[in-house]
């Protein structure tokens, strides 16, 4: 099966391989590196509207791309469409990404609480009216994520809705806000939202390695992939991924070597950011080394030290020893 590539508005993509947005992960690091694997493009974090219009907006948005993060996405979740375009117009200035994606289909509860996020599913005329407000107000394409709903015909009003508001992509998570991410993902449900678009439309859920892959794509027909849980401690993925779409061959890698040097690199890129005060380093550690010869006893000890600093270079030590 041959990579294909991906156009999002104006943006032709070198493949079809999309890294998910996802809070607390998705920092410019991780992008750069999960890039530097064959991500096609990547998504920021997503970003609350609300707060970054009622915050110092350019520090609460520390990091959020540099030249090298391109293309990338920027995810912008809220519920109001005046002020989800004001945010976009501020991202859109100052920022020029190439895509601004709007979320709906968070599930947790802290989001869906302010009617934010897959709450938005139930109220299909105030999704029509969020995606039309900012495609009629943007230059930069827009795009959004939903979640399946419990019955078909409601997924796909909904789905029908955003392209007719001017939408230039949808991804489809395949599992419903109440499943959360338990149970699997409904292939049959992202096959019928992608039967029923002409814009393109990008599978996520249970994308975890190179069958499951290949398995998405062929059966959902989709136009691109989006790797969100699986790529966490693991941006090898996309690499891995795309060389058996590309040639159905699987890279032979020692996964030991593999995660450390990648952990060694992503800690040297959260330096050269100045964003390692910005992330919880102990739990991104616990992502990279699951699993590994050695990594429950360097946890432990990770636990006894509040020093960022001194536990960069624990970890750092750890990966040059078992290296």
């Amino acid at each position: 099966m041959k990579l294909k590539k991906l156009k999002i508005g104006k943006t032709e993509l070198s493949g079809n391989l999309l890294l998910a947005p996802m809070a607390d992960v998705t920092n410019l690091a991780f992008r750069l590196l999960c890039r530097r694997y064959g991500a096609d493009l990547t998504y920021t974090e997503m970003i609350n509207a609300d707060a970054l219009l009622n915050e110092s907006r350019k520090s609460f948005i520390k990091g959020l791309s540099s030249p090298d993060d391109r293309p990338f996405g920027v995810q912008l979740v809220g519920s109001c469409p005046e002020k989800l375009k004001q945010a976009a117009l501020f991202i859109e200035e100052e920022y020029r990404p190439e895509i601004i994606d709007i979320n709906m289909g968070c599930p947790a509860r802290c989001i869906t609480v302010a009617g934010c996020g897959s709450a938005l599913l139930n109220s299909p005329e105030l999704v029509y009216m969020i995606i039309s407000e900012l495609t009629d107000s943007l230059n930069t394409p827009v795009s959004t994520k939903i979640r399946l709903l419990g019955r078909e015909e409601k997924t796909l009003e909904i789905a029908r809705l955003i392209e007719k508001a001017g939408a230039s992509a949808l991804t489809v998570h395949g599992r419903t806000a109440t499943q959360m991410y338990s149970g699997s993902s409904n292939i049959p449900g992202i096959r019928a939202v992608k039967s029923e678009l002409s814009i393109p439309v990008i599978a996520n859920g249970d994308v975890r390695d190179e069958e499951s892959a290949e398995r998405t794509l062929e059966l959902t027909d989709c136009d691109g992939l989006m790797i969100g849980r699986a790529a966490m401690g693991n941006p090898f993925i996309f690499k891995r991924i795309g060389h058996y779409l590309e040639t159905g061959e699987k890279l032979e890698t020692d996964k030991q070597s593999r995660r450390l040097e990648d952990f060694d690199t992503y800690i040297s890129l959260l330096e050269e950011h100045d964003l390692l005060s910005s992330i919880n380093l102990r739990m991104h550690a616990h992502w990279f080394t699951k699993g590994l010869r050695g990594s429950r006893q360097v946890r432990e000890k990770i636990n006894g030290l509040e020093d960022g600093r001194a536990i960069t270079e624990l970890l750092r030590s750890f990966c040059q020893e078992k290296h």
